[in-house]
């Protein structure tokens, strides 16, 4: 969060004493876009983008990166050699080591290495203690597995100009090395589908000396730019060094002690014309051409984790958080590259003809996608994924990073925060009022006001004088807190917290290798630094019950502000020469910063008391590649606008399919005061996001949802209970996702690949597994929606039963008055829901399920899956859990359910939970298209666990449009167990 507008007292009163004490310090209320660096702005993406310019410009143009033939190994999956990058007219070459790793997955990894760094025989300047080698570590915080060698791959032919290696099941992969100028050709199935260095924009900036300039160098340059205009064009201009040892934006240095080290590649995706990932960013999925033209962006697209104020749509600009993960779209095809750096990144985009499609019959030229990747520092490691589906790229980064973690359930229901809950009464004032209006919720929220005096670890007695008597309250009906836990500390005396980090030095240090200070919500701030193990030690110690005084186990936490915001420094964040444990530079760990704080605070809440051990909640705004291990994220300070809902679509789309989809926006926008409108067709929106919270700035008028008045709390209310109702379908589409990496909403190009028509869709999801196609209302005034229909599938509303009139590839148009969600459910699926109205998911534990099954349009089989766990602890990694597979056979006029993996009673040894589920059970099913032969029936057989009895079914015909619905009540059968209902 920023402060804008009028400011809170407290903050008012300080920011005098600020600006007093530091003329450098710029109030946050006056940060705008030209606060962020544009790439001319930033020196080494200028260059990369000129060193482009030329080389796509030069008709002559070379790589001037070439294999040492004789360098070159193969073992066991895989080839190492050394690059030779010739640097001058003499033939002078730079020596860069590269690995390329054949993994049994099917990925392929490129790393490129400096020899001279790697081995430390540099020279630092300004005595600097930063380390000399390349950032290393990258892996150790974001790689979890998948990286075993592939030692069934197979050098398939070999000469002195290319090596081509066949990999990957089937050995269907395979990739040519060619040496001189170096590229990699990556096919699938005997088609190129990714080429790196292709258009030979490979640039690695090699350590070189300072060297200080004569009269006489200046006098040759001069000489130089009197060259003929022809070799002006054909000759690369002089290198410009004025960003090699230091640069300035915004009144900040960098001194850059080890000169230029930039790393640069392009990456193209043969006939593809979409692209989609790198979140996050404030603009479509299907991501836009970065050189301008119409309806393009200018610049590239960024990833820079930064505080940005008030963000801009339809904009590339960096945003929180940054997951360097691209996938590539055509008719039946997919593919993907992940850029493991985490330095300052920009990514150009363009497009073109003139490369033949691999997957076209015939020869009509396709386009394809040319990317061009740009980090400051580290290496270059690029890992390539040759699908062929989305789903199998995602499973892959899924096995590289890790699955999003398996969240406690009431983590998925409605969260209720501000900034901010003014005291321990008005938290329970809240609590008692949403009672009162029937509103379920979850969760409330503290920000940063509910401190002493923004000393974090501490509630201000005054205001929050008894926590445990308001967590207590909270918890009599299931409810949980989650209080903000930032990473600045505050730099005041009598703070014992401050004092420990000082004397234990656990903080973060400037570049002479002292304590940083910078300012943030308290004042004067210091930086834990969460890269150090003994920081992470310290860090736990802090969240146990007797340290952290007033929380309780019903406590969880919060993480804002960690990309880091600095207020006073350089784009609102930490000098990129701060050093960090290993003395590692902070431009090399920037973006990693966030997800190692979050980090820290998930482990610290595993251990806050001896046995106690569930699933942490932590919330958080930066992010990176491995974060979606520990936590949810939030698309951070939003705007109470229509398009800011808009925009909330795509962006938690593109968490998703980017490996992080426990994702969502603060419903009602942050800043300002949505009218009731919009509000209420947020709340429609937001049940829908993986991350359901209700947030807004200190400024804004209370907006709690029984505030709105009629008809909009009613309306807003009935929203909620959707959300609750579907929540065991929810929940069973977060195990999918924590299994094999599915995102949990699925854009058009993810479940229908074969649609074209779908690609650049985004403003409609189909919801886990389950055939519900949701089309929420972001724009004003609209009581009418168009919903796209990606195949032949009948389609039902979802509330009324109406048969929809659709056609594969088509708009359908619907009304949607304010009270509607369009929401559809395809044909063919079974999904599960409770239906009894609750206050919070944990009154809702022992319910019985309701099963709803849409005949398809051939109205035969119908599937779906239900997990179940205790929903708060790790004991399902035990086998503590139930997952059920549901089929619907109209040929055999039955609904089976089975053990979804197989598994049998004898199979899992019950604990106390499974025993108490053995009381829960399927109270009804709903078959909605259910066939007119039923009409004359009103019982239905069931059998189960050795027995077989009768239940009662309604049946009600179709009409004007509605399908025909039958209804079998109070089966008797248990969740847990084999059941069969026979309709013959």
């Amino acid at each position: 969060m920023l402060v804008s507008g009028s400011l809170s007292t407290s903050w008012t009163a300080y920011l005098g004493l600020l600006s007093a004490l530091s003329a450098t310090f710029v109030p946050s209320v006056a940060v705008k876009e030209h606060d962020f660096k544009k790439c001319h702005q930033s020196g080494f993406c200028a260059r990369n983008r000129a060193f482009a310019d030329h080389a796509l410009a030069t008709t002559s143009w070379q790589s001037p990166y070439n294999i040492a033939p004789e360098s070159g190994s193969f073992k066991d999956g895989q080839y190492q050699a050394t690059i030779l990058k010739t640097i001058n007219d003499k033939g002078e070459t730079v020596r860069l080591p590269i690995t390329i790793s054949f993994l049994e997955s099917g990925t392929a990894r490129v790393t490129v290495d400096e020899e001279k760094r790697q081995k430390g025989e540099i020279e630092l300047r300004h005595n600097s203690k930063a380390r000399k080698e390349r950032y290393n570590e990258a892996e150790q915080w974001v790689i979890v597995g998948g990286l075993t060698l592939d030692k069934a791959a197979k050098v398939d032919y070999e000469d002195k100009t290319q090596v081509t290696v066949k990999f990957g099941p089937s050995s269907e992969f395979e990739a040519t090395i060619s040496f001189s100028p170096f590229s990699i050709d990556f096919k699938r199935d005997g088609h190129t589908h990714v080429k790196l260095n292709d258009q030979g924009l490979l640039n690695i900036e090699h350590w070189r000396p300072k060297i200080e300039k004569t009269e006489s160098a200046a006098s040759e340059e001069t000489k130089e730019g009197e060259t003929k205009e022809q070799d002006k064009k054909e000759k690369p201009k002089k290198e410009d060094e004025s960003t090699w040892w230091d640069e300035t934006f915004g009144g900040n240095t960098d001194s850059k002690p080890r000169g230029p080290e930039s790393v640069a590649l392009d990456i193209s995706f043969v006939g593809y014309e979409h692209v989609y990932g790198i979140p996050s960013h404030a603009g479509p999925l299907s991501l836009k051409q970065t050189r301008g033209g119409d309806g393009n962006y200018q610049e590239p697209y960024r990833m820079y984790n930064a505080d940005v104020f008030e963000y801009i749509l339809d904009s590339p600009m960096t945003l929180y958080g940054s997951i360097p993960f691209m996938q590539a779209h055509s008719k039946d095809s997919s593919v993907g590259v992940f850029w493991l750096n985490a330095a300052e990144t920009w990514v150009d985009i363009t497009k073109g003809k003139g490369s033949k499609n691999p997957l076209a019959l015939g020869t009509k030229a396709k386009t394809s996608t040319h990317t061009h990747w740009i980090s400051e520092s580290g290496l270059l490691d690029v890992f390539v994924l040759l699908g062929p589906t989305p789903k199998d790229l995602t499973a892959r980064y899924g096995e590289l990073t890790g699955t999003t973690a398996m969240p406690q359930e009431f983590a998925l229901g409605y969260h209720q925060c501000r900034w901010n809950y003014v005291s321990d009464e008005d938290v329970r004032d809240v609590d008692r009022k949403m009672d009162k209006f029937k509103m379920p919720y979850d969760v409330i929220w503290l920000d940063i006001e509910y401190t002493d005096e923004k000393k974090y670890f501490t509630f201000d007695k005054h205001t929050f004088p008894d926590p445990i008597g308001m967590g207590k309250q909270l918890d009599s009906h299931g409810r949980k807190l989650v209080t903000i836990i930032d990473p600045h500390i505050k730099n005041v005396d009598n703070y014992p917290v401050v004092a420990e980090l000082k004397s234990k030095d656990l903080g973060v240090k400037n570049k002479e290798g002292n304590l940083f200070e910078g300012w943030c919500w308290p004042g004067s701030s210091h930086w834990i630094d969460a890269f150090s193990p003994a920081a992470r030690e310290w860090w736990a110690s802090l969240f146990k019950y007797d340290s952290f005084k007033g929380t309780m186990e019903n406590t969880w936490i919060w993480n804002d502000m960690n990309e880091p915001s600095v207020f006073n420094g350089p784009e609102t964040t930490m000098p990129k020469d701060n050093l960090h444990f290993g003395n590692w530079e902070h431009r090399d760990v920037h973006n990693l910063n966030g997800m190692t704080f979050q980090n820290a605070t998930y482990h610290a809440l595993t251990s806050r008391k001896p046995g106690e051990l569930r699933r942490p909640f932590v919330l958080t705004r930066a992010f990176f590649a491995g974060s979606q291990r520990v936590g949810a994220m939030w698309t951070g300070d939003n705007q109470a606008a229509w398009d800011h809902l808009e925009a909330s679509i795509p962006m938690v789309l593109s968490q998703g399919i980017s490996g992080f989809p426990f994702a969502g926006a603060d419903v009602g926008g942050f800043f300002g005061n949505p009218e009731k409108e919009l509000l209420t067709r947020w709340y429609q929106t937001g049940a829908f996001y993986p991350f359901f919270r209700g947030h807004a700035h200190i400024d804004a008028r209370r907006r709690e949802p029984y505030l709105a008045g009629e008809p909009y709390t009613t309306i807003i209310g009935a929203a909620l209970r959707l959300r609750y109702s579907l929540l065991p379908s929810w929940y069973t589409a977060f195990r999918q996702a924590h299994v094999d990496g599915t995102p949990i909403i699925k854009p058009m190009f993810y479940t229908h690949p074969s649609e074209e028509g779908g690609f650049a869709i985004d403003d409609q999801f189909f919801v886990g597994n389950t055939g519900l196609l949701a089309k929420p209302i972001t724009q004003k005034d609209r009581v009418e929606v168009d919903i796209w229909i990606p195949d032949s599938e009948v389609y039902y509303d979802y509330f009324t039963y109406e048969v929809v009139p659709t056609s594969k590839g088509k708009s359908v148009t619907l009304d949607a008055p304010l009270e509607k969600i369009p929401l559809l459910m395809r044909g063919g699926h079974i999904l599960a829901r409770r239906d009894i109205p609750r206050r919070s998911s944990a009154l809702m534990k022992w319910d019985d399920y309701t099963l709803v099954v849409t005949v398809g349009r051939d109205g035969k089989l119908a599937e779906g899956d239900l997990y179940v766990d205790d929903g708060e602890s790790f004991d399902y990694q035990a086998g503590q859990y139930i997952h059920r597979r549901f089929v619907f056979d109209a040929a055999g006029k039955s609904i089976v359910s089975v053990d979804a993996e197989g598994r049998s009673a004898k199979d899992v040894q019950e604990g106390e939970w499974m025993k108490k589920m053995r009381q829960v059970g399927v109270d009804k099913i709903v078959i909605v298209g259910a066939p007119a032969a039923w009409a004359g029936k009103r019982e239905v057989t069931v059998e189960s666990e050795g027995k077989t009895w009768s239940a009662k079914m309604e049946f009600t015909p179709a009409m004007k449009g509605r399908g025909a619905f039958a209804v079998v009540k109070k089966l008797g059968v248990r969740i847990g167990a084999d059941w069969k209902i026979s309709f013959a």
